[in-house]
């Protein structure tokens, strides 16, 4: 079965562009403008959506994401519900790859084996785990291949070459390089060390390698299209939201992804081209 993932990053390739990706915090500022917001989002040129479940410990996520996280289960928002968006999204028409990005404790808790085959019923692509170390991961990716669904691996500046040689080996769909060694959050200027570890990764996989954390403006968008493959753009975004009434969240977005999209993602990306021919 195909995964909208691969389908969606190969044609990105054969255009020679760079993908873009905006996060939502499922139910912040509620469940319903958070959807008003994915599909707004959608519309305005993004090619795929992360859709962040709230926990109430997100260690990898700055105070943008984790005050979101808190409002949304503030709201009472549950897996369950992300779950229920994720398929009233897909029910909207909205069909460009959908990827979870959540803490590990939720899932265990709803059961992998269920929670794999209603996400997967839902239309879910693709789920990224911060707190599950690839160590851990085989018995979990094993269930979620079977339903289709790619577990993307995070690698950070901190990685090793056999974190990243390991990591490479079970991963699929892309993987999730961190621009920064620490927690997500808008930031003036990129690491200069990302160019270095997308370099690094590149020896152990021919897979599209997506940069995340940090990412704030349309220049960071630009210069990640030079040597990666897509840009994954949270807390700026989530920033401008949260300045607005809730009745504006949605076009607040939207706006931000034009402004990102206005000269980006028509970029060749060299580096992965010669790899994948």
């Amino acid at each position: 079965m195909t995964n909208r993932i691969d389908t969606t990053m190969a044609s990105l390739r054969a255009e020679g562009k760079a993908a873009l990706v905006p996060w939502v915090t499922v139910g912040y500022p509620d469940i319903a403008t958070s959807e008003e917001m994915a599909v707004a989002i959608m519309e305005s040129g993004a090619d795929m959506l992360e859709m962040g479940v709230p926990f109430s410990d997100p260690l990898a996520d700055g105070p943008t994401i984790q005050m979101a996280s808190f409002r949304a289960l503030e709201n009472g928002t549950t897996l369950r519900d992300a779950l229920g968006s994720l398929r009233r999204l897909r029910e909207r028409g909205v069909d460009s790859p959908l990827i979870f990005m959540g803490y590990l404790n939720p899932f265990i808790s709803y059961g992998m084996e269920e929670f794999a085959k209603e996400a997967s019923d839902a239309g879910m692509d693709g789920i990224i785990i911060p707190d599950l170390p690839p160590e851990e991961a085989p018995p979990y990716q094993a269930v979620l291949a079977s339903h289709n669904i790619h577990l993307i691996p995070l690698l950070a500046p901190t990685s090793t070459e056999a974190r990243i040689e390991q990591a490479c080996k079970q991963a699929s769909g892309f993987i999730y390089c961190v621009s920064v060694a620490g927690v997500t959050g808008a930031r003036s200027e990129l690491s200069g060390g990302v160019e270095g570890l997308v370099r690094r990764i590149r020896e152990h996989s021919d897979l599209p390698i997506l940069v995340g954390f940090g990412v704030s403006r349309q220049e960071h968008v630009d210069n990640i299209a030079r040597f990666a493959d897509g840009a994954v753009v949270a807390s700026a975004m989530l920033d401008s939201v949260s300045r607005v009434p809730t009745e504006e969240a949605a076009e607040t977005a939207a706006r931000f992804v034009r402004g990102l999209r206005r000269k980006s993602g028509v970029t060749s990306n060299d580096s992965y081209i010669r790899t994948m021919n």
